[in-house]
């Protein structure tokens, strides 16, 4: 069954370990009562005798029972629709969902509850346990807070189903069935779970020993249940101590993390502390073991582990959670406490190697304290642990690109960019649809002439609930969940069907850049799809070019060649962008076919005397030069600037030194025009 759990996914195995755990601690108190009750009723019948048994065994096996429907309630808490369904039926119990008033929201397999129903308390707990006679065999039922069984028509059905001697040959196992009842949905709900006390030969043979010889029973009956207490505890010991056991560093995995941390956080004892879950992570682990071995990065880790569980309290907790990433539990009084005590943490892992020097990132996200009509602290019932951890690894990721240690807090400005990205997300399609995304284009002039040689199309969300949107906030977006590639195609198709119109006008074109993401190269026949877009616009292949990022050429080379081939045999130009934003290399240059290098804008920013950065200027255009290669500089806004570009050869500059992005109405302006100027300066036109 334990095997099964854990095959069955993260969430129900750590459900069921918690339940084992609870177990364990109702069969202690469940069999020292036993014991003292069985000692005190020497005198009593023995008919008497077998029906005190059956109570006991029916006290430590209910509650059993009330935690598997206790998880189904979980289960169905977390989730919503059919899939909270499907993970219900999973779990193999006929069950009933109704609503307050009673009536029936869902149900799956035979519904035999009847209306006859009782509370009960079990000793070992302080539960309150709903249970429900079942309809076709009405044996068991609650009375005054106390489980009950009609044993004498338990018995007549036991002889009337095979008999009690068949069982204790193994030919069967009886059970006797009911239901029991959790509220789910803040109470708003109910579900009903059918529910079996089972009687095999184990339980059969005690009790037909009984009517024997009574001492006999006593003897065996003493004997069975402490076999089976410290049995079951060394058992569930065992397996608590492999399913929770982290492989790497031999401490806490992160099941163990989520089962225990939601278990302490929801105790009602600490309703009024603060409490924080950490993300740390080790910086560079990846790197440390390429340069050593896996085997002493994992070395590594198992210090990292001991150190950390050396510096938390009793009540606090800490876990590997995957790789180089731990996850932390902590108490705290002030947000300051807490950041001393997590800065001296760091200060202590950072020393775990004489040699080496690490460094540590941790992301935190507070968990509030909740607090009730009258303002004070109440038990937090709804608290996720992995949701929170998940808030602190966001918090952490802002720290990313940083070699050093650092801390950060999640906090409303993380939330408010997860909320955008989610927007975004749900909006894309849709605003693709409705053509929400303007095609805004940036003249290229010559330096030397000023006048109008080409331009780039850039992109804008004009959205009508979230009004006018810049590249910068929805683009790294699309990369990141593959849109991008929706909206090359959106951008060639647009471009191609304006240099169509305005060729049709009878207007000067020029040649128009279009970006193409890095994204779309993976695909073989993406020149073809370039080709088929403009010329089902009709429109001259040299009025488009085909403009690629730096960070492309670092992805398949010969793929990227051949495509680079392709379009220019289609007659397509072709460029790279933001040459020096990286760690440009002269290779790439060497073997791409390319038509434009664009100089990154970054050359163009700070001091416009630096001698270092002119050099550099003027050796990349004559480079280009050398290799039949016309230059574009961007984000040129000064004078200086563009004498020192137009006295170097550049080709064309595109930067607010002429114009900014401009809308096509505008930009058709700026064609018939022809000519620009430099009187702009640095504010743009």
């Amino acid at each position: 069954m334990k095997k099964k759990d854990q095959k069955s996914g993260g969430e129900i195995a750590a459900k069921k370990g918690k339940g084992f755990r609870r177990l364990k601690r109702g069969h202690f108190g469940v069999v020292v009562v036993t014991v003292v009750l069985i000692m005190t009723a020497v005198g009593i019948c023995t008919a008497l005798f077998a029906e005190f048994f059956l109570h006991y065994v029916v006290d430590a096996r209910v509650l059993n029972e009330y935690h598997a429907i206790e998880f189904m309630g979980s289960l169905y808490e977390r989730e919503e629709g059919e899939r909270a369904y499907q993970m219900l039926d999973g779990e193999g119990r006929s069950y009933l969902i109704t609503d307050a008033d009673g009536q029936e929201i869902h149900s799956s397999g035979e519904i035999t509850v009847s209306d006859v129903g009782g509370e009960y308390l079990p000793t070992s707990s302080d539960e309150r346990i709903m249970i429900y006679m079942d309809e076709e065999l009405p044996l068991v039922f609650a009375s005054e807070g106390h489980m009950a069984i009609r044993l004498r028509d338990t018995i007549r059905w036991i002889n009337e189903t095979g008999g009690m001697f068949g069982l204790q040959r193994g030919e069967g196992k009886m059970e006797l069935p009911f239901w029991i009842c959790v509220s789910v949905r803040g109470g708003q709900q109910k579900l009903l779970g059918h529910a079996a006390f089972q009687l095999d030969m184990t339980d059969v043979a005690l009790i037909a020993s009984t009517a024997g010889t009574f001492v006999l029973m006593v003897v065996i009956a003493l004997i069975l249940l402490i076999c089976s207490f410290f049995s079951g505890i060394v058992r569930q010991h065992r397996i608590a101590a492999l399913f929770f056991m982290d492989e790497v560093t031999g401490g806490h995995n992160w099941m163990w993390f989520l089962t225990r941390g939601e278990q302490l956080l929801r105790k009602r004892r600490n309703a009024s502390r603060h409490f924080a879950v950490l993300d740390v992570v080790f910086v560079k682990y990846r790197n440390f073991c390429v340069c050593h071995s896996i085997a002493e990065g994992e070395k590594l880790l198992r210090e990292v582990d001991r150190v950390i569980t050396q510096n938390i309290g009793k009540k606090e907790l800490s876990a590997h959670y995957a790789s180089a990433n731990f996850a932390v539990l902590l108490s705290y009084y002030e947000e300051a406490q807490l950041k001393q005590r997590i800065t001296e943490l760091i200060g202590k892992l950072e020393k775990i190697s004489d040699v080496h020097q690490f460094g540590f990132h941790v992301g935190i996200d507070s968990i509030a304290i909740e607090t009730g009509k009258n303002g004070r602290p109440v038990r937090r019932k709804q608290v996720d642990l992995e949701v929170e951890y998940n808030n602190a690894c966001a918090a952490r990721a802002t720290l990313d690109g940083r070699d050093d240690s650092g801390i950060a807090f999640f906090d409303e400005k993380l939330v408010e960019e997860q909320r955008w990205i989610n927007i975004v997300t749900e909006k894309q399609q849709k605003a693709l649809d409705n053509e929400e995304f303007e095609v805004y284009y940036q003249p290229k002039y010559d330096p030397q002439t000023d006048k109008l040689r080409g331009a780039e199309a850039l992109i804008r969300w004009n959205s009508p609930e979230y009004g006018f949107k810049g590249p910068g906030t929805f683009i790294p977006i699309f990369e990141k969940n593959g849109f991008i590639t929706e909206i090359d195609h959106y951008m060639v198709r647009h471009v191609a069907r304006d240099q169509k119109a305005w060729l049709d006008a009878g207007l000067p074109c020029v040649p128009v850049s279009v970006n193409i993401s890095r994204a779309h190269f993976i695909e073989s026949d993406l020149a073809e799809q370039i080709r088929d877009m403009i010329d089902e616009a009709g429109t001259p292949h040299d009025l488009i070019e085909i403009e690629l990022t730096e960070s492309a050429f670092f992805d398949d080379k010969a793929a990227l060649i051949r495509t680079i081939t392709k379009l220019r045999n289609f007659g397509f130009t072709v460029s790279m962008d933001d040459f020096g934003s990286g760690y440009s290399s002269l290779n790439s240059l060497k073997d791409m076919p390319l038509d434009v290098l664009k100089l990154d804008a970054e050359f163009f920013r700070g001091d416009t005397k630096d001698d270092r950065a002119q050099i550099v200027v003027s050796e990349a255009i004559r480079l280009a030069k050398n290799l039949n290669m016309r230059t574009v500089a961007e984000g040129v806004e000064i004078r200086e600037q563009a004498e020192f570009l137009a006295e170097n050869g550049c080709d064309m500059i595109q930067g607010y030194i002429y114009a900014k992005p401009m809308k096509r109405e505008d930009f058709e302006q700026a064609v018939k025009k022809g000519v620009g100027s430099k009187e702009h300066g640095e504010d743009g036109p």
